[in-house]
């Protein structure tokens, strides 16, 4: 008899993604996509645009007073965004 090395399906996918460089770009989309959840409905209600540059998530919030009340809650929604995807994403959050 003879050994095959068995693996599951999901170490074969993330090998793959780690090794094509997709990785960390599906995890970026998976926090874009989790801010909603993250921050509440009333807050996604105001969000505009969200997109990440250089480990920084930028989000437009429509709302200059709730703009505020999340840049004082913004390590907070960083601690609680990277958890969501389970890794170490972004560094800082900047509201405009």
């Amino acid at each position: 008899m003879f050994r095959r090395k068995v693996e599951s399906l999901a170490d074969v996918i993330n090998k793959l993604l780690r090794e094509e460089g997709l990785e960390t770009p599906l995890k970026q989309k998976r926090l874009i996509d989790s801010w909603e959840l993250v921050a509440g409905k009333t807050v996604a209600k105001y969000t505009g645009e969200k997109f990440i540059k250089n480990q920084t998530l930028f989000v437009k919030i429509t709302n200059p007073a709730l703009r505020q009340d999340l840049s004082m809650m913004r390590t907070q929604l960083l601690k609680r965004l990277n958890e969501q995807v389970g890794g170490m994403i972004i560094t800082e959050i900047k509201f405009f």
